[in-house]
């Protein structure tokens, strides 16, 4: 299962992530890419975050 994320805040050690749907998610910001910031488009598949 493959879900996109948008990046709609970076609170610390936590990043706020939005889908499509409006459903928002708090992620520890250690578990995704370096490279994130906000508006950065992710991909949430097999237990792994990629940059899209």
């Amino acid at each position: 299962m493959e879900i996109r994320y948008t990046v709609i805040e970076i609170d610390g050690d936590y990043a706020v992530l939005r889908t499509v749907d409006g459903v928002e998610n708090r992620v520890a910001v250690a578990l995704l890419p370096e490279e994130i910031d906000i508006g950065t488009q992710l991909l949430f598949e097999n237990f792994e975050y990629t940059v899209l």
